[in-house]
């Protein structure tokens, strides 16, 4: 006879089963049996402290792996903290498993305490979503939202568990497969449409590869390094693909887009071939869609049908997975000519380098490149929001997938902290830096505690400019420099606000200030060497503008370079 156990249990037995071993979960009232379960089981349990710090942390997890990452919270205020969390995990394609208690299910819909429709909240920013109203439907309803969460592409998958079916005693099975009807991710492909893309780049003679996130989240980086070296075509990337393609090749143009290279820009815009690799042309991307390789012929691969034609027709689609179309079209022998274009795109590259003026004060480009100097191009860095953010996916040339985590479609201040967290915890073995701005930073600072109490060693870097600089940048070029609520001193104080190394001391984290240019070397070694979290708080002028930058609404033609 089988034995039967809480519904709490059964979950956590669940989680086990799906190869969990980490779970971000802050508690409360309809999800404390689901604790209560955790206290017997092998998962480490990581208490954040914000919901929205451990939805962060769970997706830093699975950004910096591949897996599935897991946060849980209780119901009303905990679950709609969790949801810009799920809703940044949503916008990149992130896989993510949220668990979130609720009222018992005979309250529901009665306003009960601490009582909210999350289901209806996070429908839009979700793959799926379950309320779990039977105790016996708990081990397949666990099975599919992994499957759905990591399956296809990834996104996030949330179960929403009122308390009374955690409370509830069963004996089921735990041999649950996921059984959807519907749902079909895996796309056969088609060698005609394999074909399309060989005849295309036959008759090409200015072929440039757009490589996107699906990139890194199908494992397809060194595929792609085989079809373009083989191929020997220009690749560009998204914010997203960085690293798909290491940057220090000579076929790197880095990334594109709004803050992208100038060369970068215009090898995807003057090309005559676009081949577009797991990536949705976005916004910040393309400009206007119409002005976007409007003389190329593209080729879109994307395993998620949606994406195709949605932002800009494709004269060639190809649906599948993007690992599987490489793998085919390294099997080809393609016969390609452009020697005149890879000489046009080494002389753009020559012309317009990425640079930044040398100054006597710290320029926080100057911050980044030492970073990388320091660390040998091998740390996996975590930026917030902003300005830094930009600096820092421009400054650190990447070498491989999943070493740039940083939060692209939606772009949410408060990410850089609590992602890394979550990364180095993933990465025990790796330099995991989390790259900040002032702003961004005291965003989710609390996650400071959760670094101390759980010796996870993140290193600290925030480029300090009392400002939230890319609001104030915009408002530089676009307003006359009027400050609309963007200058975050105090001006009370004589000394900047606030004091960011005596708050990590309080979380007790030790950390430097560095005002002098003749300090920075050193700080940013000690903080390296350093056996343990450590802070540094480094202090730049706000008046640093980050380019290339494309105003918005202009075309590549548009950038502005100083």
């Amino acid at each position: 006879m089988k034995k039967t156990i809480k519904g709490a249990e059964i979950a956590i037995k669940c989680l086990e089963q799906a190869g969990v071993e980490t779970i971000f979960a802050y508690p409360g009232g309809a999800s404390m049996e689901l604790h209560q379960a955790l206290l017997k089981s092998k998962i480490r349990t990581i208490l954040p402290r914000h919901e929205q710090g451990g939805a962060f942390a769970a997706a830093g997890f699975a950004r910096a792996t591949g897996k599935t990452g897991v946060c849980m919270a209780t119901s009303g205020p905990g679950a709609t903290n969790l949801i810009t969390g799920i809703a940044d995990a949503f916008m990149d394609s992130i896989p993510l498993v949220a668990i979130t208690g609720q009222v018992p299910s005979t309250l529901i819909g009665k306003s009960a305490f601490q009582e909210i429709d999350i289901i209806g909240i996070s429908r839009p920013i979700v793959k799926h979503s379950y309320l779990v109203l039977d105790v016996d439907d708990i081990p397949a309803i666990f099975a599919e939202a992994f499957h759905i969460a990591n399956s296809g592409r990834p996104g996030p998958v949330l179960i929403d568990l009122p308390k009374n079916i955690q409370q509830e005693m069963s004996a089921v099975s735990f041999k649950s497969t996921p059984a959807l009807r519907a749902y079909h991710p895996d796309h056969t492909l088609d060698q005609k449409d394999i074909d399309h893309v060989c005849d295309a780049l036959e008759k090409s003679t200015r072929p440039c590869i757009y490589a996107g996130g699906g990139i890194i989240t199908s494992g397809a980086s060194k595929s792609l390094a085989e079809f373009a070296k083989t191929n020997k075509i220009p690749v560009v990337t998204t914010l997203m693909g960085v690293g798909a393609f290491p940057e220090n090749d000579d076929l790197s143009m880095k990334w594109l887009g709004m803050h992208g290279t100038v060369y970068g820009n215009n090898i995807a815009n003057e090309c005559d071939l676009l081949i577009v690799l797991g990536a949705r042309f976005d916004d910040r991307v393309t400009g206007p869609p119409e002005t976007f390789a409007q003389d190329a012929t593209i080729i879109h691969v994307d395993i998620d049908l949606s994406e195709i034609n949605k932002n800009k027709k494709a004269h060639i689609p190809v649906i599948a997975n993007v690992k599987d179309v490489l793998d085919e079209l390294n099997k080809r022998k393609i016969k390609t000519s452009h020697a005149a274009w890879l000489k046009q795109a080494a002389k753009w590259k020559k012309e317009s380098p990425l640079a930044f003026s040398r100054k006597k004060e710290i320029v926080p480009q100057e911050v980044v490149s030492l970073i990388y100097d320091l660390t040998k191009g091998e740390a996996v860095i975590v930026p917030g929001v902003g300005q830094h953010q930009m600096w820092a996916a421009q400054f650190y040339n990447y070498s491989f997938p999943r070493q740039l985590l940083t939060s692209g479609g939606l772009g949410t201040m408060g990410f850089g902290l609590p992602s890394a967290m979550g990364a180095k915890v993933a990465l025990p073995n790796k330099t995991v830096i989390n790259i900040d701005g002032d702003g961004s930073a005291q965003m989710n600072i609390q996650e400071l505690g959760t670094i101390h109490n759980e010796d996870i060693d993140v290193k600290i870097v925030i480029l300090n400019n009392q400002h939230l600089g890319m609001v104030a940048q915009w408002e530089d070029r676009f307003y006359g420099s009027a400050r609309g609520n963007t200058d975050l001193r105090n001006a009370r104080s004589k000394r900047p606000y606030p004091d960011f190394v005596t708050i990590a001391k309080g979380y007790q984290i030790p950390g430097h200030e560095v005002y002098e240019k003749k300090d920075l070397k050193g700080a940013i070694q000690e903080m390296l060497d350093h056996d343990g979290a450590f802070l540094l708080d480094i202090h730049v002028e706000y008046q640093e503008h980050v380019l290339p930058m494309i105003p918005p609404g202009k075309s590549y033609k548009g950038i502005l370079v100083d």
